[in-house]
């Protein structure tokens, strides 16, 4: 099975030069903590709620700061061709929750989510995955 076909579709995202707070607002309204960060049709970077307590807050930003001052800038994605399996297995060692998933032209079009991979017959694949994922690391600090 493609990530293609267990993938959300149509994500929202956010700009670079976009504020916190209009983030923290999309977020609250479609109800994540995750967004793509595009510029000009790209992935530039990711923002979630943990960028925005951290990066953001906690080092002194308020609302007003830009998307650019806080995203990750380093994106793990993976592509819309691949196996299920070996995403999965990526996430798990990458230790994400989700991953934006691009075209081979490397345009966004979708975002795949550990949710995706175990309410979308992956179950042993997302079982895997969260395995890894919940393992102490230092990978993301």
């Amino acid at each position: 099975m493609k990530i293609s076909d267990i993938m959300s579709t149509h994500p929202v995202t956010i700009s670079p030069g976009q504020t916190l707070g209009e983030a923290a607002t999309i977020m609250q309204r479609i109800d994540t903590g995750f967004l793509p960060v595009g510029e000009d049709d790209r992935l530039v970077g990711m923002l979630t709620d943990r960028d925005i307590a951290l990066r953001g807050v906690g080092a002194g930003k308020g609302p007003e700061a830009t998307v650019g001052e806080t995203m990750t800038e380093d994106v793990c994605y993976c592509f819309d061709d691949e196996e299920v399996e070996a995403v999965a297995q990526n996430m798990g060692e990458q230790q994400v929750r989700r991953l934006p998933v691009v075209n081979r032209d490397k345009r966004l079009v979708g975002v795949v989510s550990i949710g995706d991979l175990a309410t979308r017959q992956a179950v042993p694949a997302a079982g895997a995955a969260l395995e890894e994922i919940a393992q102490p690391s230092d990978l993301h600090r």
